[in-house]
């Protein structure tokens, strides 16, 4: 496998990162620095960890995790996805409770966005690739384009104010709903 590839695998990964970091942003949530390294951070942690834990896994323990890694992304995806568009139904001067750089939430989205990346994980196992390479290139990768997104789901914010709190958390159950399209439709 050629880095290329690799590149090419890590950006896949972090595109649900991506989303997810968008959205948080543009919900309010990562204005400060702190917010943006807690996201930024946890999701390329989480990126790097679940590969080198698929791949310890290996190949005897595919069949059990890739019938059911979908339906974990999108329980999650779909508990924090309900409980932004729930926020963003509030009237706005209420105090939004579901930010999502902190906590379970943020544990949360972590596992949930990272789910495929043990699938990858137990790919390069049965390749016999080494796993190390890979993995520190997507969790690289995905802290960069969710810095990235941060970045740009502020400015949506700061256009769209609290309405755009539904459509982060639309978004995040359309991640979900897709997650568990792709892998029971094939």
């Amino acid at each position: 496998m050629d880095a290329l590839q690799i590149v090419m695998i890590a950006v896949g990964l972090a595109m649900d990162a991506a989303a997810v970091s968008l959205s948080a942003a543009a919900s309010g949530y990562a204005n400060e620095p702190r917010a943006v390294f807690r996201l930024s951070f946890h999701f390329g942690l989480f990126q790097f960890m679940m590969p080198v834990l698929g791949w310890l896994l290996g190949i005897g323990m595919e069949r059990y995790v890739s019938s059911v890694d979908h339906w974990i992304a999108f329980g999650l995806l779909g508990y924090v996805g309900a409980r932004m568009i729930g926020s963003g139904l509030k009237p706005s001067d209420q105090d939004l409770k579901a930010d999502p750089s902190r906590g379970l939430t943020l544990v949360m989205l972590s596992v949930a966005t990272s789910i495929d990346a043990l699938a990858i994980g137990l790919s390069l196992a049965m390749l016999k690739v080494s796993i190390w390479y890979p993995s520190m290139t997507i969790g690289i990768i995905t802290a960069v384009l969710s810095v990235t997104a941060i970045k740009f789901g502020n400015k949506l914010g700061a256009a769209f104010g609290q309405r755009i709190e539904i459509v982060g958390g639309i978004i995040l159950v359309a991640i979900g709903l897709r997650i568990v399209l792709s892998h029971t439709l094939g």
